[in-house]
């Protein structure tokens, strides 16, 4: 293969970027050959991005049409994983935009899929691009922190108005979307979380249901993390507070990190505190501390560097930043979260699929489509992807 055939199948908000920067030839090595949405008005304006590209209404036609190497899947979550095992079956490679899905049993299928398929898999965690998270991911994996005690990631600054939630039918229900702030806004931070800091074992959540909107869905959500090393941890999210935090901090026996308005922080202890603390003839002696500002390399490649990794690795062997399978962590995270507060109980990692299916369905049968719905026209969703201290997600 000396060059890769993207097609972009769903031409919404992410779609619609993408097309445009692999029409451009931003990604070297990738070449936009097809389009697809059920929408005519959309693969219209789809086709004037990308004159060139073949469209198509019927998502599995494209992936027949032998026009393509691999698809870009920027449809909603619930389509991802069958979507995603239909590709496979037909050997075409994968990326998929995030989340993985909307519960773990059917994303479990789509990793058997992949593995069985042989065909390469990505998501897109673009914020896995950003050197200030790569450069915690490696000090936290590194030992420099010592042993991990606390983990605190407050994220209220994804403020949303009513009239967000009015723009579609399917947004914040059940039967759409598949959830709320978690499953929207949040499924970068959450991959973040565990990418950096490692899986909890258990969670203990509150979801507060419409608290802040009239929808159907969660927009407030408490949650606290244990982890098999006896750290704990919170997370703290919400689309109805303004201004919001956004905070980001990783203790250890041998100091902290905090990632906050795209800065990092790292003090460093100059001995182990729980060494100290039985050493010290003081009763309120601290270890020596310094404060530096961690300087980082690189830029942020965002989108646009997820996908150039992925024809990278397709074409020359180059390692996923962001491989699919790992879309079932996050996700393993917010499912928990749902599932603690639905049965108002703490959940062991990794969630029993089986269960959380049983308890999502009773949402979906109940859920209802709004009756209010207004486009917003001229607003540009693409801005809300640009702030690496947000995170924003349309």
């Amino acid at each position: 293969m000396d060059i890769v055939r993207f097609g972009v199948i769903g031409l919404g908000n992410m779609g619609s970027s993408h097309i445009k920067y692999l029409s451009e030839g931003k990604i070297n090595g990738a070449k936009l050959t097809a389009i697809c949405d059920i929408d005519p008005d959309k693969l219209e304006r789809g086709h004037q991005i990308a004159p060139d590209a073949a469209a198509f209404a019927d998502y599995s036609a494209l992936l027949d049409s032998g026009l393509v190497d691999a698809v870009i899947l920027a449809v909603p979550h619930y389509l991802h994983p069958p979507m995603a095992i239909e590709a496979f079956s037909k050997k075409v490679n994968v990326l998929t935009e995030k989340p993985a899905g909307v519960y773990t049993k059917a994303v479990y299928e789509m990793n058997e899929a992949a593995k069985a398929s042989g065909m390469l898999f990505g998501i897109m965690y673009n914020q896995r691009t950003n050197p200030r998270f790569a450069r915690m991911r490696e000090i936290v994996q590194s030992g420099e922190l010592g042993k991990i005690t606390r983990v605190t990631w407050i994220i209220t600054d994804w403020y949303r108005t009513q009239g967000y939630y009015n723009s579609g039918g399917w947004r914040a229900t059940w039967s759409g979307e598949g959830g709320g702030v978690l499953l929207n806004q949040c499924p970068h931070n959450l991959d973040l979380l565990q990418w950096i800091t490692g899986m909890p074992c258990r969670i203990t959540a509150k979801c507060h249901v419409g608290k802040w909107h009239d929808i159907e869905v969660e927009d407030d959500v408490t949650a606290y993390l244990e982890y098999p090393n006896g750290a704990t941890g919170i997370f703290v999210t919400t689309t109805g507070e303004c201004p919001g935090t956004n905070r980001f901090e990783v203790s250890g026996t041998l100091g902290k990190l905090t990632h906050e308005n795209g800065v990092l922080t790292h003090v460093r202890l100059s001995r182990d505190m729980q060494e100290f603390s039985y050493d010290a003839d003081t009763s309120f002696g601290t270890p020596e501390k310094t404060v530096e500002t961690v300087e980082v390399e690189g830029v942020e490649t965002a989108h646009p560097g997820i996908t150039q990794n992925f024809t990278d690795a397709l074409l020359h062997g180059t390692p996923l930043l962001a491989p699919g399978e790992e879309g079932v962590n996050g996700l393993n995270i917010s499912n928990a979260m749902y599932l603690s507060s639905w049965l108002d109980r703490p959940i062991d990692l990794p969630v029993d699929p089986e269960l959380y299916w049983t308890e999502l369905e009773k949402r979906i049968a109940s859920s209802k489509g709004k009756t209010v719905v207004r486009k917003l026209e001229n607003e540009d969703f693409a801005s809300s992807f640009n702030d690496s201290s947000k995170l924003k997600r349309s």
